[in-house]
């Protein structure tokens, strides 16, 4: 077994036969900063949710089997150089740019988390900071062709549009969706994970358009950063280029994030 590196949850190992291990972690990060602080079960939550949406979308995705609770093997794929981002409602960073016409939405009396009419494909670059980017850009610099965005956009939708009727039923709204995909002897293919870290997760009962929802994912970790200050220090140490101050998560906060990923998976998967 051959270590491959880490990401922001996943520790990815080359295990041979053209077959990968994914072993899910506690870590956690937001606003592109890993912190030192681990989520009791996160690893093992993220890890289950996969195996549960692979089984539930209809579409062929890597998955092979399940080894333990944090740990899948999957088949090795040539992974797409983009994160396939749909959004279902207004909210996040698609406010932002559709205040500053970063991006145009064809609706009338967008307030804050209203459910868009159609869900948007609003695909992303893979790196330490993931950043919007258009069909255009991707054709012109040889990253994909027109018909493989046009298939990654109809499919990603359709992703999307399953799981939220799955959410929907058990009192859940998925407001957005982050999936990736691989080629497999040119043929695409649904990849990575997913999980609560990939999506956002709202309450159909607190659900009230026009205000901060409460979600049952890792933007509670965030809405704590923004609350007290940290993410205008890391976006300043980005605009430096230098490494940002991580801070101790406290006890309190640790324990929301943990019990509200166990939550949302026994809500939805009724496990």
């Amino acid at each position: 077994m051959k270590f491959l590196g880490s990401g922001k949850v996943k520790d990815i190992y080359d295990i041979g036969n053209d077959r990968l291990l994914f072993r899910f972690s506690d870590r956690i990060s937001a606003f592109d900063v890993q912190f030192n602080d681990l989520i009791p079960h996160k690893g093992e939550i993220l890890c289950k949710f996969s195996k549960f949406w692979f089984n539930k979308i209809d579409y062929q995705n890597h998955l092979i089997s399940v080894k333990s609770d944090n740990e899948i093997i999957v088949q090795k794929l040539d992974m797409l150089p983009i994160e396939c981002i749909v959004r279902g409602y207004f909210y996040g960073s698609l406010v932002s740019r559709y205040k500053n016409n970063l991006i145009k939405i064809d609706q009338n009396d967008l307030k804050l988390a209203s459910k868009l009419n159609t869900p948007i494909f609003d695909p992303t670059t893979k790196s330490h900071i993931d950043m919007p980017i258009t069909k255009n850009d991707l054709i012109h610099n040889n990253m994909i062709t027109s018909s493989m965005f046009d298939e990654l956009a109809n499919v990603s939708i359709k992703i999307y549009k399953q799981m939220s009727q799955i959410v929907d039923s058990v009192d859940f709204i998925l407001a957005d969706l982050k999936l990736e995909f691989g080629l497999l002897d040119d043929k695409i293919i649904l990849a990575d994970s997913i999980g609560p870290d990939e999506c956002r997760l709202w309450s159909k009962k607190s659900y009230q358009i026009g205000h901060i929802q409460n979600s049952f994912d890792k933007q509670i970790l965030r809405d704590w950063l923004i609350l007290h200050k940290y993410k205008q220090k890391f976006d300043l140490s980005k605009q430096h280029t230098i490494d940002p101050i991580v801070p101790k998560l406290p006890k309190s906060l640790i324990n929301k994030i943990s019990n509200r990923y166990i939550h949302i998976y026994k809500k939805i998967t009724q496990e």
